[in-house]
């Protein structure tokens, strides 16, 4: 399976890992992040062994986004997103969802505890 389809046949799969991971953790970090005239709050996990990233963003206008990055064999880095579905989206815990507006809105990141966001 290629990481295409693997974001676009199990992309509610990756948010679980995603969600669950971050509510286990001590402390979890929201991120403001733009680029051009694009911005989104973004909260991200990790797979250092696999030189991986899964992130969730948040645009303006409630549109949510999965991303995974990744290396290939050439140390090449590759980006894929994929806008979530309205049934992907209500994997994300409402406790979350608020937080990631909330600094979208505020254009300002924040730390908190894991367990706080699947409140």
């Amino acid at each position: 399976m290629t990481y295409e389809e693997l974001v676009k046949d199990h992309s509610g799969e990756m948010i679980e890992k995603l969600v669950t991971e971050v509510i286990n953790k001590d402390a979890v970090e929201i991120r403001f992040e733009f680029e051009d005239n694009e911005q989104w709050s973004v909260i991200s996990m990790h797979i250092y062994e696999e030189d991986k990233e899964i992130s969730l963003r948040l645009h303006p206008n409630d549109r949510y986004e999965l991303y995974f990055g990744y290396y290939d064999d050439e140390d090449e880095f590759f980006e894929i997103t994929q806008q979530l579905t309205p049934e992907e989206k209500k994997i994300i815990p409402k406790g979350l969802q608020k937080l990631m507006g909330k600094v979208l809105a505020d254009e300002q990141g924040m730390r908190l505890p894991g367990n706080f966001l699947s409140k």
